[in-house]
């Protein structure tokens, strides 16, 4: 099928029709919730404008990048007089296709967010800022290298299906009437199956949308994306791009010209019109989760999407979330039966996954009386030589940076805290500062304690920095290497590092969970988690669904290579050997662990079984933030009341009390049904708009509304 191509550029500017002819138009402009803009502003315009079309128009003494929305039924009473005109048409510019308004005004009023504070974000930064001029030279640059082909088309050597691969590709060629989770263990070829299915919309003359929850992994899917799709043009949409080349790509999908699309979260609103499929790959990672702002989930917009424009969507993990996991369950057997499920359990090539040693740290670690215990095991460190000498790789995972998480006076107990945070600052060996991951405030270590005076300062605890440096000193005929957020800040550096692991530049690995999920490394067979309790007593009711998704997928790093797959291990030290979480892990059982925590949230009334939404507030005192709160329940507390089975409960400081000086509070808000929910968040936000300005003169910064929150 052939592409259809974009519209030329307009040979003239459209004339301007007479003052009689000037009709009334509706823009969504950007503005924030606490403004109380919440829809479209009405304009003037000279020549008659399509909803969609971006266009130039005052605010206030600005001029602003709106979007033309559908009009409303209000038409008979306005006032001409009282309208100002739009200023500038961004023309040339295909309008923003219906189905994409309609994903915006879904997304802002589920989310609880103003229309245009939405429709706005998810534009490219540079688009927002251009004027009609500027658009049309960068339009001009743009046809230019729209008319240099794509690289010639290669025929690529497919691999071989398995009959698991197969299964699952003959159940998507059939009718898309439900969402697909594609549950398949690591190395069993989620990835081939989505390319399968990618061809197949390619072939039809669709577009294709695929989903990485990380920046960190799209240029590894990008190049075997490439290999597989030579002749196509293939575009990336995260925030690792310059301005210029985000807008470019975003461009190439809106005009219909790029072929697949390959993005994080914010991918999900790229309009595409030609769409034919959608592929969520690692479904469960909470980074699909917007945290700050318009706090949406690009996974559940997916969802949202695939059925608005009556296309197959595909979330793909081996551990899926549990949300996702209790809609592909029959009714039967307990869920909701919404998703087709697709199982793969068996590796590719008839590989097996590693098998799961759990050492019991209360037995082969006895650390003398305040002494810090040694980083691993005796036994541990003898399988890792075991491995080098072999000429194979090891991954050590630990998901804490930096080289101790504090540092401590040993006369008077001072500890490195952040004077802006309520938290700790961690002690990064490499650069000789106190750094605090919250607010990033940074300074040199003392030389001696603040408090007292005295000299020896001792870190406590463990960080990736430390583990390896300690890693390096017990192995010392190992070469040790790192990967994790501070070694991988310069550009390229991610690239770089991989590549020498590739390249067995690396015997052991040290790094967080930035490695252990993704990345295809064929000469890993062995994996230690080296201190993963932590999340096994957090409050958080998700710790555990992460922690056991964390390492399910860090196993799965070792043995992707038939030759080894046999030899692999996964080693987990613990002080609870004995925990459930621990068990389903040896077992590779995600099914029963699912099931336990299913329970488990049924019993106590939490998602997937309630919905939740929190209210936030910042002040400059706790007292501020969480006056706000108090009044604002009180105030929607007939509401609750009225419409039954919403359950306020009282506000409490965050786990992160105070971040940058800013007090920091929530509350939460259940409900057994997710359209009571949203009844009653929709008539909330007037009146917490009008208690937030009663309350800023006592102190309160802003607040949010989170719905559907990943932590509480």
């Amino acid at each position: 099928m052939p592409r259809p191509r974009h519209p030329p550029l307009p040979a003239a500017p459209t004339a301007p029709a007479t003052s009689a002819q000037r009709q009334r138009v509706r823009v969504v402009v950007e503005a924030p919730q606490h403004s109380g803009l919440w829809g479209a502003l009405d304009y003037l315009s000279e020549v008659a404008l399509l909803p969609g079309e971006l266009v130039r128009v005052p605010l206030g003494r600005r001029v602003v990048t709106g979007v033309v929305w559908d009009a409303d039924d209000a038409q008979a009473d306005w006032d001409a007089a009282a309208l100002k005109d739009v200023a500038e048409v961004l023309s040339g510019l295909p309008p923003l296709p219906a189905a994409w308004r309609k994903l915006v005004a879904f997304a802002a009023s589920y989310y609880q967010r103003s229309l245009g504070e939405m429709a706005l974000m998810v534009l490219p930064p540079e688009l927002r800022q251009l004027d009609a001029l500027q658009w049309l030279r960068r339009r001009k640059r743009l046809d230019k290298a729209l008319a240099e082909p794509p690289p010639a088309a290669t025929a690529p050597v497919l691999p071989e299906l398995t009959e698991q691969q197969a299964a699952a590709l003959a159940r998507l060629a059939g009718p898309a009437e439900q969402p697909f989770l594609l549950w398949g263990s690591t190395g069993s070829g989620k990835t081939e199956v989505y390319l399968r299915q990618a061809q197949r919309t390619l072939e039809a003359g669709r577009q294709v949308l695929m989903m990485v929850p990380e920046i960190n992994l799209t240029p590894q899917l990008e190049a075997r994306v490439a290999e597989r799709f030579a002749g196509r043009r293939i575009v990336s949409l995260h925030s690792g791009l310059t301005p210029a080349q985000r807008l470019r790509h975003w461009l190439m999908a809106h005009l219909g010209e790029a072929d697949v699309v390959l993005g994080t979260r914010l991918s999900v609103f790229t309009p595409l019109p030609r769409l034919g499929l959608i592929v969520v790959d690692e479904e469960h990672d909470p980074s699909y989760k917007q945290q700050d702002g318009a706090r949406y989930s690009a996974r559940d917009l997916a969802v949202y999407r695939a059925r608005l424009e009556s296309v197959p969507v595909i979330l793909g993990s081996a551990t899926p979330s549990l949300e996702s996991w209790f809609n592909a369950l029959p009714v039967a057997e307990g869920g909701t039966g919404r998703y087709q499920r697709l199982a793969m359990p068996a590796r590719v090539g008839d590989g097996i996954m590693p098998t799961v040693r759990v050492l019991d740290m209360s037995r082969v670690l006895k650390p003398t009386m305040g002494q810090e215990p040694p980083p691993v095991a005796l036994d541990l460190l003898r399988a890792i030589e075991e491995r080098t000498a072999r000429g194979e790789q090891s991954l050590v995972l630990l998901n804490r940076r930096g080289y101790a998480p504090v540092l401590q006076c040993t006369d008077c107990g001072w500890k490195s805290g952040c004077p802006h945070c309520s938290a700790w600052r961690v002690f990064h060996k490499q650069d000789r500062t106190l750094r605090c991951h919250h607010c990033g405030f940074t300074e040199r270590v003392p030389r001696a304690c603040p408090e007292c005076g005295n000299t020896d300062i001792q870190p406590v605890g463990r960080g990736t920095e430390r583990l390896e440096e300690q890693l390096a000193a017990a192995l010392p005929q190992s070469r040790v290497g790192r990967i994790d957020a501070d070694v991988t800040r310069l550009k390229g550096a991610l690239e770089a590092q991989l590549a020498s692991v590739h390249a067995g530049e690396v015997d052991v690995l040290v790094g967080t969970q930035m490695v252990a999920k993704g990345h295809d490394f064929r000469r890993i067979t062995l994996v230690a988690a080296v201190n993963p309790d932590a999340a096994l007593f957090a409050s958080d009711f998700r710790a555990a669904e992460r922690q056991f998704a964390l390492l399910l997928q860090a196993a799965g790093r070792a043995g992707r290579d038939a030759d080894v797959a046999g030899r692999s291990e996964m080693w987990v030290q613990t002080w609870h050997p004995t925990h459930p979480l621990y068990q389903s892990l040896r077992d590779y059982d995600y099914a029963a662990f699912a099931a336990r925590q299913l329970e488990e949230r049924k019993m106590a009334g939490l998602p997937p079984y309630a919905s939740l939404a929190m209210l936030r507030a910042e002040g400059k005192t706790q007292e501020a933030a969480q006056t706000f709160l108090r009044e604002a329940i009180e105030a929607v507390q007939p509401l609750a009341d009225a419409l039954g089975g919403i359950t306020l409960y009282p506000a409490v400081p965050t786990p992160v009390q105070r971040v940058a000086n800013i007090e920091r509070a929530q509350l939460m808000i259940e409900s057994p049904k997710r359209a009571a929910l949203q009844r009653f968040m929709a008539e909330c936000q007037r009146v917490w708009l009008d208690v937030a300005q009663q309350n800023r003169r006592n102190g309160l910064v802003r607040w949010a509304v989170d719905v559907d929150p990943l932590s509480i």
